[in-house]
């Protein structure tokens, strides 16, 4: 595969990035002589986080070098070759295994754009392959889009929160899930809206803006509190953004207005004052009278300690004159939902004449009924570029026909039709885009700013609207039903 822009991994393999069964299935493909049937699967999520709508996209460029890097090596081979069945003999023919020693990934892979708004039960990935190519790369698919939309969807919601002039900074490293929840989330977070990090290897990974200031420990090290800030004016003269609540917050404000006046002395500014415990309100509101009082009308003051959408939207609406945000943990690990909840299904299947069968999953749970056939997402905008309706539909039954059943609700509540010919001239898009077709990649993908820049400006668009931009073709819906019954 030849790439640019995409999200590097640094793993050298991964074929081994599976659970258990998906190789046991994956054997039993091949003795059944299954392993090249054409299969499709959707990846999508049937509950929106956050109490929100919709989620933002993003994992697109892991998926393709996940999937450009899919192998098995020597050591990979040697250890399934160990792994024992309940009466103590290999539990993976040598023939099977030296299938998997081969592999490569060489099917079809359909996505959106990264920063694209996606609904529930909306596809974030079709995957056509190999059904057992399909089937292995199910679980490090789920890993990578689920984990990055669901931060990504986290920062948009923050940033969102902090308003149009407010900058928001991901501080969650140290609370991040492991090395490769980090990386992952600062990756997410500045596509969701975030202005930068303080992650450096994912500012040097990814050539994301990184920022920060000091900790408490820096100034604990010196006798007293002007010192410390005097040290750190002098190493950092270009930079300085002071810790101002060590020990009394008020009092530390007043110290940083001397050193800023030293600063200024030597031809440079006061850049911040950070607040990172107590009211925030009210300590900023009297921090930025003591700052314009003193002449630092322009010192930022850059506040942290817990925050995210909800305690930003406070403390705004508290009237805190606070324009940047550090938000860490409650951003990283996504507090308040951890897990996007996103599944794999198998949706359609060859038979042996080669003619596309539908596959259904059911369930007495109708959120849990899966969508039959190859589906494609079509999104319609007036000629103002509003979203106004959002049609699901499977390739294999030909065009969609111009009305969409909208449900008020994503669950157990009466539809409404809607005819898109009344609507006056409309604008289609098909979001499912070739990405990776014969197992390689289509086109560059964009860049991680042009992502950005798109998730900002539809995240913008979508949160303004009355009603979900959610719809199921009727033709699709038809079918479901055929199937069930």
């Amino acid at each position: 595969m030849s790439h640019s822009h995409l999200a590097r991994l640094y793993r050298p393999d991964f074929g081994l990035l599976t659970d258990f069964y998906q190789l046991t299935m994956a054997q039993g493909y091949f003795r059944q002589g299954l392993h090249k049937r054409k299969a499709i699967f959707n990846l999508y999520y049937r509950r929106a986080p956050f109490g929100g709508d919709f989620v933002v996209f993003s994992g697109l460029p892991q998926v393709v070098d996940l999937l450009d890097k899919l192998c098995f090596s020597v050591d990979d081979i040697q250890y399934l070759g160990r792994q024992q069945g309940a009466d103590g003999k290999s539990l993976f023919d040598e023939t099977f295994l030296h299938y998997l020693q081969r592999l490569k990934f060489s099917g079809n892979i359909y996505a959106p754009k990264e920063g694209e708004i996606i609904y529930p039960n909306e596809p974030l990935l079709r995957v056509e392959a190999d059904l057992l190519q399909a089937q292995l790369v199910e679980t490090a698919l789920l890993n990578m889009v689920n984990f990055s939309s669901l931060v990504s969807t986290k920062a948009a919601r923050i940033k969102a929160a902090a308003g149009p002039d407010g900058r928001v900074l991901e501080f969650g490293l140290r609370r991040a899930q492991g090395i490769d929840g980090g990386l992952t989330a600062s990756r997410a977070a500045y596509l969701g809206g975030c202005d930068g990090t303080s992650n450096v290897w994912a500012g040097r990974y990814y050539d994301i803006p990184v920022a920060g200031t000091h900790a408490h420990a820096w100034i604990m090290v010196f006798p007293s509190e002007i010192e410390a800030f005097r040290a750190y004016a002098d190493a950092l003269p270009n930079n300085a953004t002071l810790l101002v609540d060590t020990y009394d917050t008020i009092e530390g404000v007043k110290n940083t207005i001397l050193v800023g006046r030293e600063l200024r002395d030597r031809g440079h500014e006061l850049l911040g004052i950070r607040l990172d415990s107590g009211d925030l309100a009210a300590l900023a509101k009297e921090a930025r009278q003591l700052l314009d009082d003193a002449g630092f009308k322009d010192t930022a003051i850059v506040a942290s300690n817990d925050l995210d959408e909800y305690e930003i939207t406070k403390l705004r609406a508290n009237g805190a004159p606070i324009t940047v945000w550090g938000v860490g943990t409650r951003l990283a690990t996504c507090y308040d939902q951890p897990a996007l909840g996103g599944v794999y299904k198998l949706a359609a299947i060859q038979d042996d004449h080669g003619h596309w069968q539908p596959k259904i999953k059911l369930s007495e749970q109708a959120i849990k009924v899966s969508n039959p056939g190859r589906l494609q997402l079509r999104r319609y905008y007036d000629d103002q570029g509003q979203p106004i309706a959002s049609q699901l539909y499977d390739e294999l039954q030909g065009e969609p026909k111009p009305s969409i059943e909208l449900p008020t609700s994503l669950e157990n509540s009466p539809a409404r039709v809607i005819d898109l010919k009344a609507r006056g001239s409309l604008v289609k898009k098909d979001l499912l885009q070739p990405i990776i077709e014969s197992g390689q990649l289509t086109q560059p993908l964009d860049d991680l700013p042009t992502a950005r820049a798109r998730a900002m400006q539809n995240y913008a668009l979508y949160a303004e609207l009355d009603e979900h931009v959610y719809g199921l073709s009727i033709e699709l819906a038809e079918q479901k039903n055929g199937l069930m019954k």
